[in-house]
């Protein structure tokens, strides 16, 4: 079982994991409205954040799979995280399947970098989990996610209530 997230190289990115270094950069990207709008809604406060952060790497010696973090491959800075995971939300089409996950710093929206970064983190995956399928929530409104999934091959299968809000629930088989 892989433990440690893989370095892993696109156009521009660089997949990594976390440093210390990434904390004051990922704080204040989850404290920005623009980018928790869909995602939990409000504005996060930094120990919320960083405890996510934290979180977000310890998937990696338990599942096998986790988040990178998405960096700028000149000057190494976070631009965004996301990967795989399993955050048991209650959501029963999540339930022992991988679920994609991605953000980015709203100064990085547009660029095409979720495409890029997600592209390799899926590939990844069909290159090393047993798993025929990856799913991913978004929630209502949230158009540009709703088009990278469609780039990475997601089609919606369904939705839920289970976090108290609907989210759509999107499905990706192996090799998109």
């Amino acid at each position: 079982m892989i433990t440690v997230p893989p370095v892993i190289e696109t156009e521009r990115l660089r997949l990594r994991p976390g440093r210390l270094a990434d904390k004051d950069v990922h704080i204040a990207m989850w404290a920005d409205a623009r980018v928790t709008r869909f995602i939990g809604g409000e504005p996060r406060a930094p120990d919320i954040s960083w405890g996510k952060f934290l979180s977000s790497a310890g998937l990696w010696p338990v599942m096998g799979f986790g988040y990178w973090v998405f960096a700028d491959k000149e000057s190494d800075a976070l631009v965004g995280m996301g990967g795989l995971s399993y955050f048991c939300r209650g959501i029963p089409e999540l339930e022992g399947v991988p679920e994609a996950g991605w953000a980015f710093d709203a100064d990085h929206w547009g660029a095409g970098y979720a495409t890029e970064a997600m592209t390799a983190a899926l590939g990844w995956a069909d290159a090393n989990l047993d798993a025929r399928e990856i799913r991913c929530i978004i929630d209502p409104g949230n158009a540009a996610s709703e088009r990278v999934s469609a780039k990475l091959g997601f089609k919606r299968i369904g939705e839920s209530d289970a976090l108290g809000h609907i989210v759509a629930i999107y499905a990706r088989r192996r090799g998109g």
